[in-house]
């Protein structure tokens, strides 16, 4: 059995091990695979694992003998899933291997905002505090959590983990979602959207990227936040706007917090780069190690799985 992984790196950047996979078969792992590399890579393969490489029709047509795409993440856009179908090739997902980090994530982002970490350690190492007449100084209001409202924008795995989160640090919790959802814990109220952004002081999205989703976060959605909002976004960058949430940066309407952008890496000229108010992180929230290794796992398991004809976490 051909297993060839086409982008492993981000996975697995030498601190876990390929060992539990290559029990599976004749295992071949590239770090990174252009476009143009995919087909020879996976001509002779019988499982392909991906995370970003595409995994088009055009290359299942020059994959005779592929039976089974795994895909090293949740989101199952790399895969054109109608001619998998077609062809009866196997895709399966890695869903809620991680909601625990993500969240940790949104929080770091949002104490960053709150706190000014980073600010304040840059001055002292500048020697401002070496220069201060008292004991103490502050480049930026701080904010205490206790109290203020956070609108969760979806509420799956990851935004119930936020949502425990924001209640221990005793925060007001509104969530939307696709339905309206019923038998909320205490303090936790549904509302449509429009009615959590105007609400809300701390706005966190986490719900998928669709042609419903898409760009939702705009110019008039963004009219309705609190003046000074925090919008976080560890979901998916294409939910927001970037042009127009840049606009109301640079008008500083609201600040922002973004650890997703609409196109990844991104070009020089995305215009959140430049704008004022926004912390920017590399895509990082899903990367922790443990959230890594648990992905790992899944993945392999679901090839074990597929391997004794009861596939598991199928999406098509």
């Amino acid at each position: 059995m051909k297993i060839v992984v086409l982008d492993g790196y981000t996975l697995n950047p030498g601190d876990l091990n390929w060992a539990a996979l290559s029990k599976l078969g004749d295992v071949e792992v590239f770090e990174h695979s252009h476009h143009e590399q995919i087909i020879s890579r996976c001509e002779q393969a019988d499982i392909i694992l991906t995370n970003k490489a595409l995994i088009t029709n055009t290359v299942m047509q020059q994959c005779p003998k592929l039976k089974y795409i795994g895909v090293t993440a949740t989101g199952t856009n790399v895969v054109d899933m109608k001619a998998a179908t077609a062809r009866n090739i196997v895709v399966t997902n890695v869903p809620a291997y991680g909601p625990d980090a993500v969240a940790q994530m949104v929080f770091a982002l949002i104490l960053q905002h709150a706190q000014q970490v980073s600010l304040h350690d840059s001055a002292v190492k500048q020697g401002q505090w070496t220069r201060t007449r008292d004991f103490c100084f502050t480049l930026s209001p701080l904010m205490s959590l206790k109290g203020k409202t956070i609108g969760i924008v979806g509420y799956g795995d990851i935004g119930q983990q936020v949502t425990k989160l924001a209640l221990a640090f005793n925060m007001k919790v509104i969530i939307t979602s696709g339905r309206e959802k019923t038998g909320l814990p205490d303090n936790v109220t549904w509302l449509s959207l429009k009615g959590l952004l105007a609400q809300s002081d701390i706005i966190s999205l986490h719900c998928p990227l669709n042609e419903a989703t898409e760009k939702m976060i705009n110019g008039d959605s963004l009219s309705l936040l609190k003046m000074g909002a925090l919008l976080v976004n560890t979901a998916r960058g294409g939910l927001i706007d970037e042009a127009a949430l840049a606009q109301a940066l640079n008008q500083h309407q609201l600040f922002a917090a973004v650890d997703v952008l609409s196109t990844e890496p991104p070009s020089d000229d995305n215009p959140l780069l430049s704008a004022d108010n926004i912390v920017i992180t590399p895509h990082i929230a899903w990367a922790t190690i443990e959230a890594r290794q648990n992905l790992l796992n899944i993945a392999v398991d679901n090839v074990q799985q597929f391997l004794n004809h009861s596939p598991v976490n199928q999406v098509n």
